[in-house]
């Protein structure tokens, strides 16, 4: 069976610790704004997180095995998991006061792509899915809510201070050239004159290394008397490239081997290379064309910019609600020892920004 989307598993993540809420007194570890964040839901939220950073940086699962690997890896994202868990439910909660909700149209949309994009078009399919994942839908809704509801106040709050001036757009464009500079572009032809291994696959059959080494001495001659080079590769290369009269490219110097490079570096258009040795025989370059590096003239890189410097700018204007959110907000811990962990995360971040 296979999963459904990641909002899927975060949203089974949070229906598996109401489930237990139901069945067990819970520990309540903070109430935000009279609304509570319970031992179940952090630690739901903490193997999400765990998850995540597995999967996302080739982490060797092997290395959480022990107790104490596991708690160090569970004291350096629990600080994140928490402002989150707090930062969602403010965003929720300011939502709601703006009256925004997943209409049954919405809901049924959102199902229904879910369904086209995971393969999932019969109704028991679903079902079974749902269930893999400790899940209902009833669960699915009250999650998908709450990310529509998030993103809506996101747009509302945010989304509004993200126009960019013509002369914002201009500035960031003359600070960032760089940003907007495409690479030296190589294009080159290329013959390649193979070396058969030797009997057996090993090592290397001297004569045939001798052989194609007069080879490649030979078409080399023939192209430098002005032999067409593409016709040369179409005759006698080994190359895949031969069907296009060994042209390949273009491409970055920096994909080029260090030998390439600098025999490239020195070369004019239409020159060809010494012959190369390479593991599958000795090559020749014909350097067809070199397009210098230039940044893109302004108008453009327009909507590039504006998307550049309207996501820097969301990520400071989502912070400063954010910040605005947690002032306002009637904040009770119930563990001090999380209390802590809370404040000295939004201390680091206010010093980060």
């Amino acid at each position: 069976m296979k999963k459904l989307l990641f909002v899927l598993t975060a949203a089974a993540v949070m229906a598996h610790g109401a489930a237990m809420r139901a069945d067990v007194i819970e520990q309540v570890l903070v109430k935000v704004n009279g609304d509570i964040i319970t031992k179940t839901e952090l630690e739901q939220r903490q193997v999400a997180a765990l998850r995540q950073r597995l999967n996302g940086q080739n982490v060797d699962p092997d290395m959480l095995k022990t107790d104490e690997q596991l708690k160090k890896a569970l004291a350096e994202i629990t600080p994140h998991v928490l402002v989150n868990a707090i930062d969602e439910l403010l965003l929720v909660q300011h939502g709601k006061e703006l009256n925004l909700h997943l209409s049954d149209d919405q809901f049924k949309q959102v199902v229904n792509n879910i369904r086209k994009e995971q393969k999932l078009e019969k109704d028991e399919d679903f079902t079974r899915a749902l269930a893999a994942e400790n899940m209902t839908m009833d669960d699915l809704r009250k999650q998908l809510e709450r990310q529509m509801i998030i993103e809506q106040v996101q747009r509302q709050e945010v989304g509004s201070k993200l126009t960019i001036t013509e002369e914002e757009a201009r500035q960031y464009y003359a600070a960032h050239p760089d940003e907007f500079t495409e690479p030296m572009a190589i294009t080159l032809r290329e013959i390649l004159i193979e070396v058969p291994s030797a009997a057996g696959g090993a090592g290397v059959n001297v004569a045939a290394d001798d052989e194609a080494q007069k080879k490649i001495a030979d078409v080399r001659a023939r192209a430098l008397r002005a032999e067409d080079f593409a016709k040369l590769a179409a005759e006698v290369s080994a190359s895949s490239s031969k069907a296009n009269g060994g042209l390949i490219g273009p491409f970055s110097r920096d994909d080029m081997s260090p030998t390439l490079q600098a025999m490239i570096d020195k070369m004019k258009p239409g020159e060809i290379t010494q012959a190369i040795r390479t593991p599958r025989g000795y090559q020749i370059f014909k350097l067809e064309s070199v397009k210098p590096a230039a940044v893109q003239p302004f108008d453009s890189v327009r909507d590039l910019i504006a998307e550049k410097v309207a996501g820097a700018r969301t990520q400071t204007e989502m912070r400063k609600f954010l910040a605005r959110l947690r002032t306002q907000a009637i904040i009770e811990w119930k563990n001090e020892e999380l209390k802590k962990v809370y404040e000295k995360q939004i201390a680091a971040e206010s010093i980060g920004q």
